[in-house]
């Protein structure tokens, strides 16, 4: 009776302690969660922003339009192509005149611009080296006079990317190390009070799964609602944000995003049980004078 009177008021003693592993993990869980969200933002921006850069395939002078939406088709179903436009000679005068002000026409009389056809590439084809094999191939077309893009722009886009990737990674295993290490640290605390309720179990003759699993158990369900409430808060910041930067939603990956949510509660249960488990024998290895 003794030490069932024992078990219930060292359980109901420990609860507090529960609540505050729960907000911990939490709110560790959001941080990670967080990070996970600027990455794949990042990820997108850079997409975005190589996706606008322009290649101009310049025609020569002689091609005639229909000649020249033959080309457009035929390169608009390579891989690389992510959207396409002809610019016709008058168009490309409306443009100039358009963004200039000025009117060469009247000191030339005869239109010096080149019809074109302009691209935009898919992210992942906007590297120098595919960007090169792409010029190659296109000027094997005799139709075409020049293959246009800007090319410092691109080396340093590829540049700064590379750059960006690297930090990110090194902040993302650090903060991921940290972040294990602090759950980790957060569920030992808890086990710490309960450490008398295990030795006492085991005096008693309870085998080490029958005194494990209720704990784990507990330690997992716990695991779930800090995953639960780090991805509310997740949702709740994303939502605000959008409404904020409407722009937001267009850079969005909703796919990557639920992928990033569903890790976030995984990790929750996975840290928590796995730290629980090494608490319970710890303490079940330690002998009784040794526990205080």
């Amino acid at each position: 009776m003794a030490l069932q009177f024992g078990l219930t008021y060292s359980t109901k003693k420990a609860r507090p302690s529960y609540i505050y592993s729960i907000i911990g993990v939490a709110l560790v869980l959001f941080l990670l969660g967080l990070l996970g969200i600027i990455v794949i933002n990042a990820k997108k921006l850079s997409d975005f922003f190589k996706e606008n850069v322009e290649v101009s395939v310049i025609l020569m002078n002689n091609v005639t339009p229909e000649s020249a939406m033959d080309l457009k088709h035929r390169l608009d179903a390579s891989a690389w192509v992510k959207s396409s436009e002809y610019v016709s000679k008058e168009i490309a005068l409306q443009r100039f005149k358009q963004q200039s002000g000025e009117d060469f026409m009247e000191l030339l009389e005869y239109n010096p611009l080149y019809a074109s056809v302009n691209y935009h590439l898919n992210s992942e084809a906007v590297n120098m080296e595919s960007l090169r094999l792409i010029e190659q191939q296109i000027l094997k077309d005799k139709r075409v006079k020049e293959v246009y893009y800007q090319k410092p722009v691109v080396e340093m886009m590829n540049q700064n990317a590379r750059k960006v990737s690297l930090v990110l990674l090194a902040v993302i295993v650090f903060l991921f190390l940290v972040a294990l290490a602090l759950i980790d640290n957060t569920i030992r605390l808890v086990m710490y009070s309960n450490r008398f309720l295990i030795k006492s179990m085991q005096m008693v003759g309870a085998t080490r799964w029958f005194i494990a699993r209720p704990f784990i158990i507990r330690s997992v369900i716990n695991g779930l609602v800090s995953g639960f409430v780090a991805v509310v808060l997740l949702s709740f910041i994303g939502v605000y944000a959008n409404s904020i930067i409407p722009e937001l939603a267009s850079l969005a990956d909703t796919g990557s995003l639920f992928l990033l949510l569903f890790f976030v509660l995984i990790v929750g249960i996975i840290i928590s049980g796995l730290s629980t488990y090494r608490s319970v024998r710890k303490y079940l290895k330690l002998k009784l004078d040794e526990l205080y």
